[in-house]
């Protein structure tokens, strides 16, 4: 989809408030969740090139696309647009006011940018808009989190310091709780119960570089009761790529209760090269 199909009346209709058929829980969160899928290739390291490239794009006045204050300061807050790759795609995954903000990158007359030193056209592969309910269930859903940033240096040293599997495991559940809370509150999402999180595999330890440092990363497979849309992403450097969260496709625990209580969480409107 070149930028020139991306109208501004297609704009409004991302941004309209939908009336979607759904159900109704108490401290529910309504999320809107656009998915932008551009038909180049990139690797995973490129992606901060990327996303500097696209925040020069839309100009560093629109801080969501970067959060920087005006002093170039970082504004510590969970990002609302994130760069990701899917397969090898690069991506831009928007969240609430971030779906309202894409416009900047659509009202361009081309989309001509450098990633380091490469050229790049960029067309529109796939745009999918959604609407997510937030909640915590009764019950488990079973996912993957790949690339976790989930130690600082604090944590390195204490996860370390533990000799046993099983509590290196526990005390990395109580981090990913932590990030799933951090994820709520930045979305302004009160969470009415108690949060659970089950580690179910936890790959070896890697290295990866972020922001000049070698940090400590991890693979993942979990079950948690708070929904989680894909590709949303949990810890540090969720705005690069880095945590990025996807649902097991297989039966959990709980059989089809749970898929369809999955499936009663969104509502999706789909829009794609014939949009």
């Amino acid at each position: 989809m070149p930028p020139e199909t991306v109208t501004y009346c297609h704009l409004a209709i991302l941004s309209k408030t939908y009336t979607i058929h759904h159900y109704f829980f108490t401290h529910l969160k309504r999320l809107r969740y656009l998915t932008v899928r551009f038909d180049e290739e990139i690797s995973h390291r490129e992606l901060p090139a990327f996303r500097a490239a696209i925040i020069e794009k839309v100009g560093r006045q629109h801080d969501l696309f970067h959060n920087h204050d005006s002093s170039s300061n970082s504004v510590y807050r969970y990002p609302l647009v994130q760069y990701k790759r899917i397969g090898r795609n690069p991506a831009i995954i928007c969240l609430d006011a971030g779906v309202d903000e894409i416009h900047y990158l659509f009202q361009n007359r081309t989309w001509s940018i450098m990633v380091y030193d490469r050229p790049m056209e960029l067309c529109v592969k796939d745009l999918r808009l959604n609407q997510f309910n937030l909640q915590a269930w009764e019950h488990t859903f079973s996912f993957s989190i790949r690339d976790w940033l989930g130690l600082n240096q604090a944590n390195y040293e204490r996860f370390m310091a533990l000799d046993y599997e099983g509590d290196r495991l526990a005390f990395m559940e109580r981090i990913l709780r932590g990030n799933i809370l951090s994820m709520a509150k930045g979305l302004d999402w009160f969470i009415d119960r108690e949060v659970k999180v089950r580690i179910r595999q936890l790959s070896p330890m890697r290295l990866q570089h972020f922001k000049d440092q070698l940090l400590s990363s991890f693979d993942a497979e979990f079950d948690t009761n708070v929904f989680l849309p894909d590709l949303i992403g949990l810890g540090k450097g969720v705005s690069v790529g880095f945590g990025v969260v996807t649902r097991k496709r297989e039966t959990n625990r709980n059989g089809r209760a749970g898929q369809q209580d999955y499936n009663q969480n969104q509502s999706q409107i789909t829009t794609d090269d014939d949009y």
